[in-house]
């Protein structure tokens, strides 16, 4: 049984980290991706080594900025979703929490894609449930046919781009979102070219 000596120390610890990770994500969001790990120790209060032993290299603290991220926006984000009697509302809730998420965490995936933090699985349980709730929706005649899982990152894959033209302090980005939910509603005419692949 740890002693109360031990527990202090892990506990400070892990303080220290969250600390950390919440202020890079407040640094990204304000300076941009490029922001000096010095700054980062600066807004947590700690001091370089207490970073670096924490978080070895950039790429390991914006992996857990990413993860921290993802924790408090998507997964309640994708429970609300799938739990939702409604799937197109459900689907709807989720691809606006998606874009929203990546509005908010702009900054911090653009430091991702510099340092080559990996972020691939952090979409996997995103569009697992997209596509469960995409399936739903064309159950029950709410959303077009045609529409495929592998459509599904394109479609993301668009929106987000909205948010490189639009400026960040606004939500212009629910306009387009709103135009490519009317062209995913069943009663548009036209046939899809291609097959989605």
């Amino acid at each position: 049984m740890a002693t109360e000596t031990e527990r202090h120390p892990r506990a400070d610890a892990a303080r220290n980290a969250q600390r950390i990770v919440q202020a890079a994500r407040t640094a990204f969001a304000d300076d941009g991706p490029d922001v000096h790990l010095e700054e980062i120790a600066r807004r947590a209060k700690v001091g370089i080594r207490t970073l670096y032993r924490h978080f070895p290299t950039k790429s390991d603290l914006v992996r857990a900025a990413i993860d921290q991220s993802f924790a408090e926006r998507l997964t309640p984000a994708i429970e609300q979703a799938v739990a939702d009697d409604d799937a197109l509302r459900g689907f709807t809730t989720l691809i606006e929490a998606g874009v929203f998420t990546v509005a908010r965490e702009r900054n911090t995936l653009a430091a991702a894609r510099t340092t080559g933090s990996p972020t691939a699985d952090l979409s996997t349980a995103f569009f697992t449930a997209l596509a469960t709730l995409a399936g739903r929706a064309q159950q029950t005649g709410a959303l077009r046919p045609d529409i495929t899982t592998a459509d599904l990152p394109r479609i993301m894959a668009m929106l987000v781009s909205v948010l490189w033209s639009t400026d960040p302090a606004t939500e212009d980005w629910r306009r387009y979102l709103a135009l490519l939910l009317d062209g995913l509603c069943p009663t548009t005419t036209r046939n899809l070219p291609g097959a989605g692949r």
